[in-house]
């Protein structure tokens, strides 16, 4: 199996989104000691001004699944839950290369 990619879009309550992205900056931290995730980046557009994007790549699939069962994932979870109002997975995808993989 191998690396594993998603793109997400969090749509949150209206004036939201800067909670919601220091939320998710707290998982950047999170993730900085998992190994098996080697991307985790959060991204926020000037289009939109309630939604906050995540682009995330794994070593694998399960990998990910596994940290949405960890302590510190749960905890972000149950404090962005309250102010989130749709999940969107964009995108599943496979990364080929490129500059950071």
């Amino acid at each position: 199996m191998g690396e594993y990619s998603l793109f997400g879009k969090f749509t949150v309550k209206d004036g939201e989104r800067d909670a919601l992205v220091e939320i998710l900056l707290e998982a950047t931290q999170s993730m900085k000691n998992v190994e098996e995730c080697t991307h985790y980046h959060v991204h926020v557009s000037d289009d939109d001004p309630n939604a906050v994007y995540v682009y995330e790549v794994w070593k694998n699939a399960d990998a990910h699944q596994a940290s949405l069962t960890l302590e510190s994932t749960q905890k972000l979870i149950k404090r962005a839950k309250p102010i989130i109002t749709g999940i969107e997975r964009i995108s599943t995808l496979q990364p080929r290369g490129g500059k950071g993989l």
